[in-house]
């Protein structure tokens, strides 16, 4: 499996991956996390991304029809989501459905959450894009589903101009 992150070091790399930094993420954050996030945490917790843009079908705080997603929080260290997520919820009044997992290049007015509110802590969340509206909008059913639905941002460029 190919990783979807940029190569090189970044402060949004956290330490390898052990299943007790798992068991204490998940305890901190009252749910489970996703399998497949689990699985990439495991190739590299957490990263810059190669591909960056997500297309939706509505209008984002970002564009018409995408948003730009920077970073994905790993597990287990300072900027990781177990020691992220409530306080971005509360400093930036995100829906609390879930976790903040992404970095947006706006870095607070937008973001990429894992939402429980249909499935519960111990199931599988959809993946949201929450704008400055901070209506939680559906943009995956899953975690794999949104990391293999992103997209280089060079194919929005022409829109720019």
């Amino acid at each position: 499996m190919t990783t979807p992150f940029e190569e090189g070091p970044s402060p949004w790399i956290g330490p390898p991956l052990a299943e007790d930094m798992v068991r204490r993420a998940e305890e901190t954050l009252g749910v489970r996390l996703p399998r497949s996030y689990v699985e990439l945490m495991y190739q590299q917790n957490g990263g810059v991304l190669k591909n960056s843009c997500y297309p939706t079908g509505f209008r984002t705080s970002w564009a018409a029809d995408h948003f730009g997603v920077d970073v994905i929080m790993g597990v287990g260290y300072e900027e990781g989501v177990d020691a992220q997520s409530a306080n971005l919820i509360s400093e930036w009044d995100y829906p609390n459905v879930g976790v903040v997992i992404g970095v947006t290049p706006m870095a607070g007015p937008d973001t990429v959450m894992l939402d429980y509110s249909g499935s519960g802590p111990n199931g599988e969340p959809a993946v949201v894009y929450v704008g400055e509206d901070r209506i939680p909008r559906r943009i995956a059913d899953s975690f794999g589903e949104f990391i293999n639905g992103l997209v280089s941002c060079e194919v929005y460029e022409d829109e720019d101009q």
